[in-house]
């Protein structure tokens, strides 16, 4: 086999690899800390073996799309596609690389290296070594944005953060009163659902006291299958009270304070974690603590004064805001932020826009 490492695209790479991206999306919500990579084995144009990344500590992508095969001699002539760089280290599970090495599998197209300092590169350079013909960058562009979560952690040392709000056709997101401690609903229930989904694929998600107090969320995905995420809470002055449903102890929750709290307060899998007040970069402390749990991505669902922390910080990626068929006519404004419009879709009523930071 000779070797051949370049950056290029054809029509057939480009077809396999869009499979492999649609395969990684079923690992989106388990796959973490691990990226959610996706894999196919194609032997004279036709696919022989696929698979993704398994729930943490469980077999990557390559190893599931190669144990897939049932005739393993068709490997020697066949081209594995990958979504990211194979791992060329130990871990949880062997190296990708070696494996591929191992099945004398003659052709590796990868849609974009690694960042992480473990792998950039090296998984590259084993196959090239064993002589494997290796094509790097195959919708290098769709294969970064899929791995974002697990770059933004690789490059910014902070979590992936989505800014998620819903405001009126007036521009309001809540009312200024309210009679009754639960949500005031802008948007249907189709986007309703939509947003559970959104939080089985995040880690965690994050709301501010006032949320809390007036809401009193669960901050859940009964609507969907699927994890709960991690709860964090900002509650600088500790004024939520002890019985509402985001302290009950039956998710990890996270508090962020400036003071620590009454022993009395804690309860199991809930975790104080102190910020300082005199410190002006907010947001950026708040992404500290997140780092310390390791939280790759994040949904902040606060109220209009947590979101325009992050935005005034310039600590996002990704803002999904749906307008409601409704107004207030007064109320509390939704926050101001600026945007690249990338996607625009109808759900009944509703008008969900996705704006990335640029």
């Amino acid at each position: 086999m000779g070797t051949n490492f370049k950056k290029t695209e054809s029509q057939k790479d480009i077809f396999w690899m869009n499979r492999c991206i649609q395969l990684a999306k079923n690992g989106i919500g388990t796959a973490r800390p691990n990226p959610s990579v996706g894999a196919v084995v194609v032997c004279d144009d036709k696919i022989i073996g696929e698979g993704f990344t398994s729930s943490y500590g469980g077999n990557h992508a390559e190893v599931n799309a190669i144990n897939s095969v049932k005739n393993k001699e068709l490997l020697k002539k066949s081209t594995i596609y990958v979504t990211l760089e194979p791992c060329s280290h130990y871990g949880k599970t062997p190296p990708c690389a070696d494996l591929i090495i191992e099945n004398k599998i003659p052709n590796v197209v990868i849609g974009c290296v690694d960042a992480n300092s473990l792998v950039s590169g090296k998984g590259i350079e084993k196959l090239k070594k064993a002589e494997c013909n290796v094509i790097t960058g195959v919708l290098e562009k769709e294969c970064l944005e899929h791995h974002n979560r697990f770059f933004t952690v690789q490059n910014k040392k902070r979590p992936y953060i989505i800014l998620k709000w819903a405001t009126t056709q007036d521009g309001f997101i809540s009312p200024l009163l309210k009679t009754e401690n639960k949500p005031v609903w802008i948007s249907n229930k189709y986007s309703q659902q939509l947003v559970h989904k959104w939080r089985s694929e995040e880690q965690a998600i994050l709301v501010g006291t006032n949320t809390v107090i007036s809401d009193n969320p669960k901050l859940n995905v009964r609507s969907w299958g699927g994890n709960n995420p991690v709860r964090v809470i900002l509650d600088t002055n500790l004024r939520i009270p002890k019985n509402v449903n985001v302290l009950d102890g039956s998710v990890k929750t996270i508090i962020i304070s400036y003071k620590k709290p009454k022993e009395n307060f804690i309860k199991n899998n809930n975790y104080y974690e102190i910020i300082r007040k005199e410190d002006s970069r907010f947001a950026e402390q708040i992404c500290n603590v997140l780092q310390k749990h390791n939280i790759q991505s994040i949904i902040i669902e606060g109220g209009s004064k947590t979101l325009q922390t992050f935005i005034d910080e310039n600590l996002w990626d990704e803002a999904r805001v749906f307008t409601g068929n409704t107004n207030f006519e007064k109320g509390i404004k939704q926050p101001n932020f600026s945007g690249k419009l990338v996607e625009t879709k109808k759900i009944k009523e509703d008008i969900l826009k996705i704006y990335k930071n640029n």
